[in-house]
């Protein structure tokens, strides 16, 4: 399988993308390439695509799976797997973005728990429970907040987007709005 050049730039931004997003820079090329295919591949077209071994497409397919990225299909007659993104562009960010929830937040989340129920002893320990506190609530306020935006449709997601600055203008009227009273 041969890339065109645009293609190529994409699944090599992808990859790049890859350690951003929470996985290696081959996984992100990986769910480029799949991505910007508008037909399912099979791990043999993946491993050509990338010019990268098939022991290495097999070993980043699981990870995608544990992502719930990938999508497997089966063609009748034909004893192949063929690969596909599990879902349109904005299930597959949502993917992402819970799973690194899971991954980094909760784990931060539940160690924070822990410290601020916890006794202090100290004056220190006393100032550093109350960072922790601070912390813990500006996480928890963003988690409630990603999740809210989880559940509108992609449709909704991008008229509250595209609302932008208009969101901090009304809060502001909001306030002016109330100190007046």
């Amino acid at each position: 399988m041969n890339l065109s050049p645009k293609i190529e730039n994409f699944v090599l931004h992808c990859g790049e993308m890859g350690s951003r997003w929470g996985f290696n820079r081959t996984i992100g090329q990986m769910v480029g390439l799949l991505v910007i295919n508008e037909q399912p591949l099979t791990a043999n077209e993946i491993a050509d695509a990338l010019k990268i071994s098939r022991g290495n497409v097999s070993m980043g397919i699981k990870e995608l799976q544990s992502w719930q990225l990938v999508r497997v299909h089966h063609i009748p007659g034909d004893r192949k797997e063929y690969y596909s993104p599990n879902g349109s562009i904005w299930d597959l960010a949502n993917r992402v973005f819970e799973e690194r929830r899971k991954r980094e937040i909760d784990p931060t989340l539940t160690l924070l728990r822990d410290q601020i129920l916890d006794s202090a002893n100290s004056p220190e320990e006393v100032y550093a429970q109350q960072q922790m506190q601070t912390i813990h609530d500006l996480l928890e306020t963003v988690t409630k907040w990603s999740a809210e935006l989880q559940r509108l449709s992609p449709e909704q997601l991008q008229s509250l987007m595209k609302l932008g600055s208009s969101v901090s203008k009304v809060i502001d009227l909001k306030d002016k709005l109330l100190r007046k009273s």
